[in-house]
């Protein structure tokens, strides 16, 4: 039984229900609204402040989860949950049935069980766990926001005109319009149609990676035949395959084969391109090959550019991603989270790979209709030595629900973005883009 928020419109608060039952049509998927068309709750809200919001911590904590109705017919389910020393106060919109508490349009309230106050009120825009909107307390008429995507922190402490005890009981359309510049909107609105190529063209690589095999040093030259990249020999034998630059290669290729008939040829690709190195890495050129995978990820992407757009785009300003910024990153070891600074772009590097996940959505956001190509590195051997020795092909985009997705292919198979972005800590990645098309035969 769920309880209409208006049934009873003079009554000063809500009466919750103690007992609710699931239903049993629901939509498979439930697509976002944009985000200025989430329904207001603002006035629900309000009506459950004595019950919920401003009472006491223990009492709250023993009441049982209750659901209501919005007069649209919106659904909300209110629990809450002990975190340490705060209370979460969960204002769950539903979805699919159920109330995962990061619905479109659900809110956190996160209250000190010892004198209540709020500490925190985490808004999600979309429904999506790892994106949302935060505020803190900053003074008695301000607060400070934070806007987070995938443990990454687009804007960080940036001070706005709201009390929280203003924006608790606001209707959201109104706390958004009060931010003004400061609240990057675009992120929590993606436009899954722009993403259609990327989709054809994911689909397209996963049905030929059953023709592959890994091979180390593996790569396919101009002619149609697997060679070893360091002397471009030709394997032999039944095991003929790629390696992780090879497949790189064989994919953009595949991007580019349909255009121009030909496959790209393997030793310009080993060319050094731009700047990178110093006076000590020199010495180490021959006999550690540093920047091998710098060199290869940004010869691929100025090939991909230069026939795919024009050769005026092949060049480093156009095809690395340098400009990408985030405040801040959440690490997390053995289920311990901690906020720390992030450096952004570092020459002869890239970005630390902690900030990986938020900084591909943020790409893809951005620039919709590109993939990356990604030259992992960090320190090795004696003496140590910033080494290039990964790479991989990166392809965020948004299903066609609305969904962030990250396709990760290494090494001739697709592998889990998950286990790729934890496979290094400590590493960096340096990003090399290039334009999707759909057409795809390598």
């Amino acid at each position: 039984m769920v309880k209409d928020m208006y049934q009873q419109k003079h009554k000063a608060r809500f009466i919750y229900i103690l007992m609710f039952s699931f239903f049993s049509l629901v939509p498979i998927f439930a697509i976002d609204v944009p985000v200025d068309a989430i329904p207001n709750d603002a006035e629900f809200r309000i009506a459950i402040r004595d019950s919920w919001i401003t009472e006491v911590p223990d009492r709250v904590l023993r009441q049982t989860p209750g659901l209501f109705k919005l007069p649209d017919g919106t659904l909300i389910q209110v629990r809450a949950e002990a975190a340490g020393q705060e209370l979460m106060l969960i204002l769950a919109r539903e979805k699919s049935g159920t109330y995962p508490g990061w619905a479109q349009g659900s809110w956190i309230i996160n209250r000190d069980v010892r004198d209540g106050k709020i500490v925190r009120i985490r808004i999600f825009l979309r429904s999506d766990p790892y994106t949302y909107i935060q505020f803190r307390p900053f003074s008695g008429d301000r607060s400070e926001m934070d806007v987070v995507l995938y443990d990454g922190y687009a804007v960080r402490s940036v001070p706005v005109p709201l009390s929280l005890e203003r924006i608790m009981y606001m209707p959201l359309h109104n706390v958004l319009a009060a931010l003004g510049d400061k609240f990057p909107k675009k992120y929590f609105n993606p436009h899954a149609g722009l993403y259609q190529d990327t989709r054809t063209f994911v689909s397209s690589v996963r049905k030929r990676l059953p023709e592959l095999r890994f091979h180390d040093d593996g790569a396919i030259d101009e002619q149609g035949r697997y060679v070893y990249i360091e002397t471009l020999n030709p394997q032999t034998g039944n095991d003929q395959g790629l390696n992780c630059s090879g497949f790189a290669k064989w994919i953009i290729d595949g991007l580019l084969r349909p255009l121009t008939g030909n496959r790209l040829a393997v030793s310009p690709l080993k060319v050094p391109f731009g700047d990178r190195g110093s006076s000590f890495s020199d010495v180490y050129e021959d006999s550690r090959d540093p920047f091998f995978g710098l060199d290869w990820t940004r010869n691929l992407s100025a090939a991909a550019w230069s026939i795919l757009r024009s050769p005026s785009f092949a060049n480093l300003d156009e095809i690395e991603v340098r400009d990408q910024i985030l405040a801040a990153v959440i690490t997390r070891n053995n289920r311990a989270a901690s906020l720390r600074s992030y450096p952004g772009f570092l020459q002869n590097a890239g970005y630390g790979i902690e900030g990986l996940h938020s900084l591909l959505y943020m790409l893809a956001v951005n620039e919709p209709g590109h993939i990356y190509l990604a030259a992992v590195n960090d320190e090795q051997g004696t003496p140590r030595l910033r080494q290039f020795f990964h790479v991989a092909v990166l392809v965020p985009y948004f299903n066609e629900y609305g969904e962030f997705q990250v396709a990760c292919f290494e090494s001739a198979e697709e592998t889990s973005f998950s286990k790729f972005k934890t496979r290094y800590p400590g590493g960096y990645v340096n990003l090399s883009r290039v334009p999707v098309e759909a057409r795809f035969d390598p």
